[in-house]
């Protein structure tokens, strides 16, 4: 199973998602080494994001543009 990861790794402060895949610093750890863990952190992804869009985020590829304007 390939990574979500999109090299953004900016986090929210509030809840500590990425703001690129809405992943943890902790999911990111459990996704190099407990591939078991893998389906469970992806499927909490979708609303992860989809929380932070409606708290005003840009996320995904629009998260990592706005990470090179401000670069």
């Amino acid at each position: 199973m390939a990574t979500p990861c999109i090299d953004v790794c900016r986090f929210d402060e509030a809840t500590g998602w990425c703001l690129g895949c809405g992943m943890t610093r902790k999911d990111k750890k459990h996704w190099k080494k407990d591939k078991e863990r893998r389906p469970e952190i992806r499927a909490a992804l979708p609303g992860r994001l989809e929380a932070l869009e409606a708290a005003g985020h840009r996320t995904g590829k629009a998260a990592k543009k706005e990470k090179k304007r401000k670069g």
